[in-house]
């Protein structure tokens, strides 16, 4: 039998963590869990060392490098990058220089400094493994495929809690219902970038850098139910999709075994409809697509914008949406202010070429601006209903 796989997680107590830990149990013989980092819930991680021991686990208050230590220190094949923000740069990086595979899933990596990621794991060799389950879909499609075939890609959007709501309810819809997703289970803040449409433009980004693809041939497409996860667009005309059940267990099954695929993740489905993301009991099972509406989700609007302009604007784009995510949790913003935020931040803050240290400058900068737009925007809004974690 080879030897097992060793993985590393940072992140592990959130959602992508946990679930990737449920995918890793079910298969002992092929994985080897060796390190674990967690930000401050010490408890479950205390769970998950008794459950899989690995080698190292820290927690945030173990210090600046305890992401570094559980990436590197470890000595894993492949590392889990479930992190929200910028917190796992240093981790991730060093990794790659060392030619660790990466699985990520932490969108504020690729969008910030995705093009310095994948020119670093072109010179160490490691492979860069998309877990968000469009990416993962496009990904799949071009398993086999010549990268100069491809006409375009297509990501899909559920749409969200507000694809129905009219634009007024929605700018003061309550925390409640801006974290109600209608498919998909997800931690707070991806949840309410879901509700603005933001984590489609920020995979937007994303899929351009991972797959080499300029931003005018990445689109995007509203599917409610959310079974059809991305498309390719290749140059004879020909278009290949990638669906399953909403199951972020599949995409993260896929990062970690990948090349191979690993049964057990969702059983196998014997008839047809429920195969195709329905069930058995239905029938008939439709797909609807339709356009996004910029005008009433405009943060999709301004990644593209960041997205065509480049360099550190893609970083300012994603700092300035955590600080305005942050104070729609709070209760300290309307919802409807949240794209004023990050709008007005990425008009104050000057844009330059990309690198490592001038992403750091941009980040540290939206986000001092960020804060003192959200200051001037404050006001008193209902919060009866708090945060859910």
């Amino acid at each position: 039998m080879s030897a097992r796989r060793k993985v590393a997680i940072l992140g592990s107590t959130g959602s992508i963590g946990t679930q990737a830990l449920d995918v890793l149990e079910r298969h002992r013989d092929r994985f080897e869990v060796v390190g674990l980092a967690a930000g401050r819930n010490e408890r479950l991680l205390g769970e998950q060392v008794e459950r899989f021991a690995p080698r190292i686990a820290t927690v945030a208050s173990d210090g600046a490098d305890a992401l570094l230590r559980v990436a590197v220190e470890s000595e894993p094949d492949i590392v889990l990058a479930a992190t929200d923000g910028a917190v796992a740069f240093d981790a991730v990086f060093a990794a790659v220089s060392r030619g660790t595979d990466i699985a990520v899933a932490n969108k504020e990596l690729i969008v910030a400094a995705g093009e310095l990621l994948m020119d670093a794991a072109a010179r160490s060799g490691a492979r860069i493994l998309p877990v968000d389950s469009e990416h993962s879909a496009i990904f799949q499609c071009l398993v086999g495929e010549d990268p100069a075939r491809v006409a375009g890609i297509i990501l899909t959007a559920s749409g969200g809690p507000f694809w129905r709501t009219p634009a007024g309810e929605m700018a003061d819809a309550t925390l409640d219902r801006a974290l109600a997703h209608p498919t998909w289970q997800m931690g707070t803040k991806n949840t309410i970038d879901s509700a603005t449409m933001m984590n489609k433009g920020l995979e937007a980004i994303e899929a351009s850098r991972l797959f080499s693809v300029p931003g005018e041939r990445v689109h995007v497409v509203v599917h409610p139910q959310s079974i059809a996860h991305g498309f390719v667009l290749f140059a004879d005309g020909s278009v290949k999709g990638q669906l399953c059940a909403p199951d972020m267990r599949v995409p993260i099954g896929y990062a970690l075994a990948f090349p191979d695929r690993i049964a057990g993740v969702q059983p196998a489905r014997f008839d047809v409809l429920e195969a195709l993301g329905g069930t058995s009991k239905e029938p008939a099972l439709r797909y609807e697509f339709e356009r996004p509406d910029l005008e009433r989700f405009p943060c999709l609007r301004l990644a593209y914008q960041a997205l065509e302009a480049g360099g550190t604007l893609p970083a300012v784009l994603s700092a300035a949406n955590e600080i305005a995510v942050e104070a729609f949790v709070e209760g300290i913003m309307r919802f409807g202010r949240i794209h004023a935020v990050i709008e007005a931040t990425m008009q104050a803050v000057p844009r330059h070429e990309a690198s490592i240290d001038a992403i750091r400058r941009a980040d540290r900068q939206a986000r001092e601006v960020a804060r003192g737009f959200v200051a001037s925007l404050a006001e008193p809004i209902d919060t009866s209903v708090r945060k859910r974690v």
